[in-house]
């Protein structure tokens, strides 16, 4: 693309998140404009482009993605989806920002990342939280050696989803909290840990045969550190989201790593020295748009790649297994 296009986005799906992930962000990013969308319900996709303002609407999700005028699309899909519109779009030309998880287990993941790679198109995990300054900053702490060598890390994202209908009750639809909200947490391990775990023991507990409400999981990395993640859709601690980095020398506690725009807190502690930090920042939703035109306009890689989606996806994997469930898709 020339420098001073225009990204021109379809939306694939009316979600409820799309205002967030996509349409705000689009409007503060003058090289970024959401030009159509689509979605099962024709009727839903014309109602969302009128209160939305996109200009384009396409009757079903294969007319949108071959629309010669778009250069990228978002999926905001079920889980159970992401994999054959991914690959359908990348086929037809367009470059890939997905929800996350990118999809319903490791293999399809492998999938997607080999269409995009035969297509030399950009394929992106939408782990928004990623893009925010308070990731980096979560990273350098540990990586700076200032907690000595880290011996343990620990994340935490449950939030109260009561809603027994919704995708993410529906084993179908690769839903399921670990799906959810527990990837979140699984990044956010690997990305601090810089490695890939092994998952030791998983337990879960279940809404419906086969759909965790609750995960918790032991990790174990290469270097012996270990980690654990808790994730809930729906448990007796409703709301918690926060992570720890155990280190010998000392350690770090973060709250709300995931939605940093809405409130953040790093405490850092080193003997009796005790020093409390906030990251500010936009919406990580405009981070992740603009690192999404950058790569792109080819001005930049996404740290979310297919390779890092790959492998977070086998630890999804894993930790289903390893809670004696299966794993999400075929």
């Amino acid at each position: 693309m020339n420098s001073g296009d225009k990204v021109r986005l379809g939306l694939l799906g009316a979600a409820r998140i799309a205002p967030a992930a996509l349409i705000r962000p689009a409007r503060k990013i003058p090289e970024a404009c959401v030009l159509a969308v689509a979605a099962r319900d024709p009727d839903r996709a014309r109602a969302f482009a009128r209160r939305h303002g996109v200009p384009r609407v396409h009757e079903s999700y294969e007319s949108l993605i071959q629309d010669p005028e778009l250069d990228a699309v978002y999926i905001p899909l079920p889980n159970s989806l992401h994999c054959e519109w991914s690959i359908r779009a990348l086929r037809a030309g367009k470059h890939v920002l997905c929800e996350k998880p990118m999809a319903s287990n490791a293999d399809e993941a492998q999938q997607m990342a080999t269409a995009a790679s035969e297509t030399q198109r950009v394929l992106a995990e939408a782990f928004h939280y990623r893009h925010h300054p308070l990731a980096s900053r979560l990273k350098a702490i540990p990586d700076s050696g200032e907690l000595g060598k880290v011996r343990h890390i620990e994340a935490h994202f449950c939030v109260p989803l009561i809603l027994p209908g919704d995708i993410r009750y529906r084993y179908e639809l690769a839903g399921g909290a670990t799906m959810d909200l527990g990837c979140y947490t699984i990044n956010l391990l690997r990305y601090i840990a810089g490695a890939e775990p092994r998952v030791i023991e998983a337990h879960a507990r279940l809404s419906s045969p086969q759909v965790d409400r609750y995960m918790r999981a032991e990790l174990e990395f290469p270097d012996g550190c270990t980690g654990r993640f808790v994730c809930s859709l729906f448990s007796i601690v409703l709301l918690r989201t926060r992570a720890v980095v155990r280190g010998t020398e000392g350690e770090l506690r973060v709250v709300g790593p995931f939605h940093p725009q809405l409130y953040n807190r790093i405490t850092v502690r080193r003997g009796d020295s005790v020093r409390r930090e906030r990251v500010p920042g936009e919406a990580t939703f405009t981070y992740q748009l603009q690192a999404f035109v950058d790569a792109v306009k080819g001005r930049r890689q996404m740290t979310t790649s297919p390779e890092d989606a790959i492998a977070n996806m086998r630890v999804i994997d894993a930790v289903y297994e390893r809670a004696g469930l299966k794993r999400r898709g075929n």
